[in-house]
């Protein structure tokens, strides 16, 4: 579904689209124990689209969806709207559609996780590419609780969504960032082996020094070097200091009651 959305993210989106989106995450007509509508809106046989929380007899409803009987017709819009609108600002669209469509609630499951390929979607139609470097399904599933609270209160409000669109571009500047730090790590770990790419360094050193750069939790210590690499003390003592005499090691300048080794950054 999410390649669908971001690699032919230019091509219209139809209710046909949607109803395939919607089978490739219900394959199988169910969601566990449940049989589902799959590939078509839901219809309102068993009640009222609700979203619940809290224990049998003290529910709480935090959002009823319109009536099935109107779906058809506000998908219309919606489509409509989402294929021709060219003239709002792509991040503020990509944020109104999502908000949109989870509120129309137009299917019996799935509706979050279509709302966010919607999303990707769009974001990827901002961007002119292809190529995603940056997620905004998995920050929502990060910030999920602020979500879930934010869509609630505008759901429930007079059609004012300011603090929607303001915790969304938030949400998005932090996947940002959030990308960048990644791309950094994985720069800086590319960087050091090219730097090192002559430097001579048998297997356990190489395991070691990578995980070091993968962010080791914990303290390195000569001990701790002898278990992971299922090694005796002196070889892991000799590994070490061969590393601190090449410069790629070097011990902690926090000292403590045992000696700890990080990266000679």
């Amino acid at each position: 579904m999410l390649l669908d959305a971001t690699q032919k993210y230019a091509e219209p989106l139809t209710k046909e689209r949607l109803f395939n989106w919607h089978c490739s995450l219900f394959p199988m007509g169910r969601n566990g124990m449940y049989q589902l509508i799959v590939g078509n809106w839901r219809d309102d046989k068993l009640g009222a689209m609700q979203v619940v929380s809290g224990a049998m007899g003290k529910e709480r409803v935090h959002f009823q969806a319109p009536d099935a009987s109107q779906i058809d017709t506000e998908m219309a819009v919606f489509l409509k709207w989402f294929n021709t609108e060219d003239k709002l600002e792509p991040v503020l669209k990509a944020a109104i559609a999502h908000f949109w469509f989870v509120t129309i609630h137009p299917f019996e499951d799935g509706n979050g996780r279509m709302a966010r390929a919607l999303t990707d979607m769009l974001l990827a139609r901002a961007d002119g590419s292809h190529q995603r470097f940056y997620s905004m399904s998995a920050q929502i599933k990060v910030e999920r609780k602020e979500y879930y609270n934010l869509l609630e209160k505008s759901q429930k409000g007079n059609l004012d969504i300011t603090s929607w669109l303001d915790w969304f571009l938030n949400c998005l500047l932090n996947s940002l960032n959030e990308t960048n730090f990644i791309l950094a790590k994985v720069l800086h770990k590319h960087f050091f082996w090219v730097e090192n790419v002559n430097t001579s360094l048998n297997d356990r050193q190489k395991t070691m020094l990578n995980k070091l750069l993968d962010g080791f939790d914990g303290k390195l210590t000569s001990s701790m070097w002898g278990k992971i690499m299922k090694c005796s003390a002196d070889t892991a003592l000799r590994d070490i200091q061969d590393l601190m005499n090449k410069g790629l090691l070097r011990k902690e300048l926090a000292g403590g009651r045992s000696t700890n080794y990080e990266l000679n950054n």
